[in-house]
């Protein structure tokens, strides 16, 4: 580097500094850079919603166990069960003893497989606090502030914590004494006694993990709670929501994973799984468009254009990998490298299949 391209380098860094210094130097709440507006009090109340032990955050409102049973019924109770027993997400209520109540620490805990929000949370706050940022699952932030504090109620009345007249308020709230309170610990998952916090802290670098499976503890009813997921996908990338409307109260049964040409198990794989597992159902059917040709339509084409069967799966291989536009339609279809070989090898002897 020359002199002068130095010299110059080191003048715009001065002034650089010289100019951030003399923003920090103004203070106050007037932009430093000239972009953004401070924020207002009402921008921050938005986001400043937690309710903590110590009285931060507290709400003035009420609401009573009377009052919460109506709220939770409509709400909550198609998830966790009539009385806190749970459908199908945690377990709400339950395992507190009258003792606990003494001691502040939940003696069900060492013996029992399942935690509940009555026998493992520690302070009163935090079981509103949650529920008033992410509940109902459907309509997060939904619930008034008297709602939320009568629901929190009937939930505490539920573990036997509150009596069936108590009415819960930005006071009483603080004074509610928890089974766990002098028990809590982290060395445990909320659910579970066995196994690990449910939140890691360990650092990786490298192979963290083994192979990840991506599940969905949604029941049924609920999936289609938002519209249809295949609808709602992105123009690129290799990854697509399932078709939902699978999921209607009365039943579309809409072909997403149109069975009427099971894919075969090949080399010992079952290649229905594949194509279940890579997400290829979610753009095509066996024998009917959905976003994309149908298998049975590739194979025809495939088939058609090129007489020796080797030559077109390699073809056919190496177009899902790349992926592309054009050939089908506008939509285009991104490049499928998530797939390993072994598996998109035996997609595509299973696709040929269907027009032998």
């Amino acid at each position: 580097m020359s002199r002068s391209r130095k010299a110059f380098g080191a003048a715009v860094a001065a002034a650089t500094l010289a100019a951030v210094a003399s923003a920090f130097a103004q203070g106050g709440d007037r932009p430093r850079f000239g972009f953004g507006v401070p924020a207002t009090p009402q921008d921050i109340a938005t986001w400043d919603i937690d309710m903590r032990p110590d009285g931060h955050g507290v709400k003035k409102g009420r609401g009573t166990v009377q009052q919460g049973q109506a709220v939770y019924d409509a709400k909550c109770a198609v998830c966790h069960g009539t009385f806190g027993e749970s459908n199908s997400y945690l377990v709400i209520a339950g395992g507190v003893e009258p003792e606990d109540l003494k001691t502040g620490r939940a003696a069900g805990l060492k013996s029992g497989e399942v935690r509940t929000v009555g026998t493992k949370l520690n302070y009163a706050t935090t079981l509103w606090d949650y529920i008033y940022r992410a509940m109902p699952w459907t309509a997060p932030q939904s619930l008034t502030i008297d709602e939320n504090y009568a629901v929190t109620a009937y939930v505490l009345h539920l573990n036997e914590i509150v009596p069936a007249d108590f009415e819960l308020n930005d006071q009483t709230i603080l004074t509610v004494q928890m089974p766990n309170r002098n028990g809590f610990t982290t060395h445990h998952g909320m659910g579970s006694v066995k196994g690990k916090p449910d939140v890691q802290g360990t650092l990786c670098m490298k192979d963290c993990a083994g192979p990840v499976k991506v599940t969905s503890t949604l029941p049924e009813y609920a999936r289609n709670a938002h519209g249809n997921l295949a609808e709602q996908k992105r123009d690129m990338g290799p990854f697509r929501g399932i078709d939902t409307r699978l999921y209607e109260p009365g039943g579309a049964r809409v072909a997403v994973a149109d069975t009427e040409g099971k894919a075969p198990a090949q080399g010992g794989i079952d290649a229905q799984e594949l194509i279940t597992r890579n997400a290829c159902v979610v753009c095509h059917a066996v024998n009917a468009r959905i976003v994309g040709p149908s298998f049975a339509e590739i194979s025809a084409r495939y088939t058609s254009r090129y007489a020796v069967r080797a030559e077109a799966e390699t073809l056919l291989v190496n177009k899902i990998k790349a992926g592309g536009s054009g050939v089908w339609g506008a939509v285009p279809m991104p490049p499928q490298s998530n797939v390993k070989d072994e598996e998109m090898k035996t997609i595509v002897k299973w696709i040929f299949t269907l027009t032998q």
